[in-house]
């Protein structure tokens, strides 16, 4: 039913705790009137002072108070429309300015680093990024090439940046940032987050890459405005992140996503983790290419370009991909049962899949799935922010409390 389409969610703006960012009349509404406007044009984009009284709910004087002190600030601008339609006077368009307010994102993978500096409204303002092998991945220098790149791009960007997100693609403890375990990292017990913040100088957040990238899609992406969704990210190993009535479910310590370790398959293939049958061996990026015929090794731009070339095919697809499917379906079935989410989106490698091969998981989804069932339309679709989702969930965790710190 469109699977394959990319779908996006209407809704209200949400904040990063999930509620609903209308404006409040305590004696603290001027704090927090700043404070949603700036999310609502932080996370929506540029709009009229009109759109703003409607969406959250405040009346015209107070918006246009909000709106000229955060211009005062300057935090946003306003300008007239390109496009003018109508007689009369044009409504002056709100804008957030993206040099304002900068933040650092990090997505570090088993095989590369991506770096960006993140303005205000989420625009990408410089981004550098590098491979990384067996050598140039050990703790240390991963640390010290973050340093070194993040002080570049400021010295280019010429403006101060105000505090730092990283995804990690392990279990990390969110209050201080420690990575307990990246197992494909070979990383055990790192203490990133403290000493990313004694070498960058301002504070930083690292969270579990899944996680960040559920954030990323449930706040710029396909699950945008949809309260209960499922991040599922296939690449290396297989893992997830999880948004419940809006809001990050992290478990004790923030150690909750590990969907990769379901045992599906008690009589399966020996995972990492010292365990056989775990979700991920069934559906990573070696079972792909045993799927596919292709060697141990092959590089990934070969192995999704053998994708998009199968999904001309739809029938071949699904022949050749059978046992790939079968294994996605009944993990997925599982986490549909779990969770309930309305919408599981998947990402990174399983963003390739031919289209047959996701419509045949997402009608085994909604048939095989109590949860489905009773829901009627829980949706499997694509990622729509690509490789970037975790740069750009980590760079929505370093802003929620900049946000915070700038509307007071």
């Amino acid at each position: 039913m469109g699977t394959c389409g990319e779908t996006r969610a209407r809704g209200w703006p949400m904040s990063v705790s999930g509620t609903v960012m209308g404006g409040a009349r305590p004696d603290d509404a001027r704090r927090h009137n700043r404070a949603a406007v700036l999310r609502r044009l932080h996370r929506d984009g540029p709009c009229t002072r009109a759109m703003l009284v409607t969406e959250l709910g405040l009346n015209r004087s107070t918006i246009k108070s909000v709106v000229e002190e955060l211009t005062l600030s300057g935090l946003v601008s306003e300008r007239l429309p390109a496009q003018r339609s109508g007689a009369g006077r044009p409504s002056l368009l709100v804008l957030p300015r993206p040099h304002a307010a900068v933040v650092l994102a990090v997505d570090i993978r088993v095989d590369r680093v991506s770096t960006a500096l993140i303005g205000l409204g989420g625009e990408i303002l410089e981004r550098l990024s590098w491979r990384l092998n067996e050598r140039s991945r050990q703790p240390l220098e991963v640390l010290t090439k973050v340093i070194e790149s993040a002080r570049l791009l400021i010295d280019e960007l010429g403006a101060p940046v105000r505090a730092a997100g990283v995804a990690v693609p392990g279990v990390v403890r969110n209050a201080d940032g420690l990575v307990r375990q990246a197992p494909y990292l070979s990383w055990a017990d790192v203490p990133l987050g403290e000493q990313l913040t004694a070498g960058l100088r301002m504070p930083v957040a690292v969270a579990n890459d899944a996680e960040l990238g559920a954030l990323a899609e449930h706040t710029r992406g396909v699950a945008r405005g949809a309260s209960n969704v499922v991040f599922v990210v296939g690449d290396v190993g297989v893992g997830g992140g999880v948004i419940s009535d809006g809001v990050a479910l992290r478990g004790a310590y923030g150690y909750l996503g590990e969907l990769g370790h379901m045992v599906v398959r008690p009589d399966g293939r020996e995972c990492h983790c010292g365990y056989r049958g775990c979700w991920e061996t069934e559906v990573c990026e070696a079972a792909l290419l045993r799927a596919l015929d292709l060697p141990p090794g092959t590089v990934r731009g070969e192995l999704v370009a053998e994708l998009r070339e199968l999904a001309a095919d739809p029938a071949a697809a699904l022949a050749r991909l059978a046992g790939f499917t079968r294994w996605l379906s009944i993990g997925l079935v599982n986490v549909v049962n779990m969770f309930a989410p309305e919408l599981v989106v998947l990402g990174d490698l399983l963003v390739a899949l031919p289209c047959s091969v996701l419509d045949a998981v997402s009608v085994e989804v909604r048939e095989r799935s109590m949860i489905g069932r009773a829901l009627g339309d829980t949706r499997v679709v694509r990622s729509v922010l690509g490789s970037d989702a975790k740069l750009i969930g980590a760079a929505e965790l370093a802003f929620s409390p900049v946000l915070d710190a700038a509307a007071t």
